[in-house]
């Protein structure tokens, strides 16, 4: 695969006269274009939405554009549940997938209306106690043993600490329902970046098929089921892209064959989020010397130059959390 820059170095020389080094700069008509191509993969289901992990980049300027193009927010914080809702995420456009979760990030989550995603059995009567369940309650599943794809990639949720066994899972929906929740999900991140167009449907299926078996033990039918796990980058040359519209199609084609077999699941529910669509090649880091790197991790970004709208912040720490503090004080206000 050709790694090619989304600005030029001419471009570069000029925006460096303007900005001090080191800083991030992003393509922001790439980042959309990325996004709308997700929603165009899965346009066939009215029930799609797409929710990015606030942990793969927390800069507020990025999530107002993803929140422009339809995105919701997945958290995993206190801090990041603060960031969605001063930039006006609300309700069911937040995701709060934690664990080792402290009561006042709970209290808080139910507060703003997210959509709570427990990770573990144990947690259910933590959230009763300290802030109630509420009426639309996710969980996250883990089936244990490997997760194995037919190219060889695979991961092992065995050895991971989350989520909830199968009989676990079976025993939550219940256990919710008699507390008061009324509307249920299911959540799993089976596998991690993954550069295999296989991996969602291969969940999906996992997924539908988990759906039916707690319908038919409980009697409860889920509302919507949430795919994640995140397509991976392709950091080396020899790296295959993954294709949006395939494993879109690919998911569809396991609906659609299995659906019959889904007596009462709602097949039009289904949630995926992908956490690393703004890190495809649309950010680079600018060091001291002007020169960038494709795919740095860190955040930051906004200035304008050009044909190109992008955003930056000078690098370091201080710096970007009183940016980053501003920037929410300047949504939320």
């Amino acid at each position: 695969m050709e790694k090619k820059p989304f600005v030029t170095y001419e471009q570069m020389k000029e925006i460096v006269k303007k900005y001090p080094t080191p800083f991030h700069i992003y393509d922001e008509k790439g980042i959309r274009e990325n996004v709308r191509k997700i929603r165009q993969a899965f346009a066939w289901n009215p029930g799609f939405h797409e929710y990015f992990a606030v942990k793969a980049n927390p800069n507020p300027f990025l999530l107002k554009i993803l929140q422009e193009e339809g995105c919701g927010t997945d958290c995993s914080s206190l801090t990041e549940l603060m960031l969605s809702n001063a930039l006006d995420f609300k309700g069911d456009d937040i995701m709060f997938s934690s664990n080792a979760t402290p009561a006042e990030e709970y209290v808080y989550a139910k507060k703003i209306g997210a959509i709570i995603n427990l990770d573990d059995y144990t947690h259910i009567d933590f959230l009763d106690k300290c802030a109630g369940i509420p009426e639309t309650i996710c969980c996250r599943y883990n089936p244990g043993g490997v997760f194995k794809m037919s190219n060889g990639i695979m991961d092992n949720p065995g050895d991971a600490k989350y989520g909830m066994t199968p009989e676990q899972i079976c025993a939550a929906y219940p256990r919710l329902k008699e507390l008061g929740a009324k509307r249920f999900g299911m959540h799993a991140f089976l596998a991690s970046n993954t550069l295999t167009n296989e991996y969602y449907p291969l969940l999906a299926k996992t997924l539908f098929e988990v759906a039916v078996d707690i319908k038919n033990k409980t009697g409860i039918v889920l509302s919507f089921i949430n795919l994640s796990g995140g397509v991976g980058i392709p950091y080396r040359p020899e790296d295959t892209v993954n294709d949006i519209i395939a494993i879109g199609e690919g998911v569809r084609k396991i609906v659609a064959r299995r659906v019959v077999h889904f007596d009462g699941v709602d097949a039009s529910r289904i949630k995926p989020y992908m956490i690393d669509i703004t890190r495809l090649p649309e950010g680079v880091r600018v060091d001291d010397e002007g020169t960038f790197v494709a795919h740095h991790r860190q955040l930051l970004l906004f200035a304008e130059s050009h044909d190109l709208r992008v955003s930056v912040i000078p690098f370091g720490s201080q710096i970007v959390y009183q940016k980053i503090g501003t920037a929410v004080r300047q949504f939320s206000a």
